[in-house]
């Protein structure tokens, strides 16, 4: 039987898509934190048949249109003395920039570091965003 305990204070990031949950481990850092945090994977769900979840104890500034970019569905619990006491769900954010490097190896932001890559979302119902640059079309949630 696997046992973690409760959050005092802090972020439950839940519904992740089973399998995502370490690339938004290590994208908030928290392979490397000082403080207690936990991913735990595979997890049964009723709506998707698994899931991945996030613990952190500790309350951290979280961007998320990024978390929106990787999976929409996902819905992050604020604990405040062992409850919840917000919850925020994820949606489709409209652009995202500066986060993931585009993939075409002949984009300018492959080249000049200064220019961020950006992906604008040009089909909301599909989740599908394209490079500012370069067009390279992207699915929202797919590595």
């Amino acid at each position: 039987m696997l046992n973690v305990n409760t959050i005092k204070h802090g972020l439950v990031i839940d519904h992740i898509r089973a399998g995502a949950g370490w690339q938004i481990y290590q994208w908030l850092g928290l392979d490397k934190a000082p403080f207690t945090s936990c991913l735990i994977q595979n997890v049964p769900s009723e709506k998707s048949g698994k899931k991945d979840i996030i613990k952190i104890d500790n309350i951290i500034n979280i961007d998320y249109s990024v978390l929106g970019f990787i999976d929409p569905h996902i819905c992050v619990n604020v604990i405040e003395d062992e409850k919840i006491v917000r919850k925020i769900n994820m949606e489709l954010p409209g652009r995202v920039q500066g986060v993931f490097n585009c993939r075409n190896p002949r984009c300018i932001t492959q080249t000049e570091h200064y220019v961020k890559p950006t992906l604008i979302l040009t089909d909301r119902e599909k989740g599908v965003y394209k490079c500012e640059y370069c067009d390279t079309l992207y699915v929202a949630g797919e590595k």
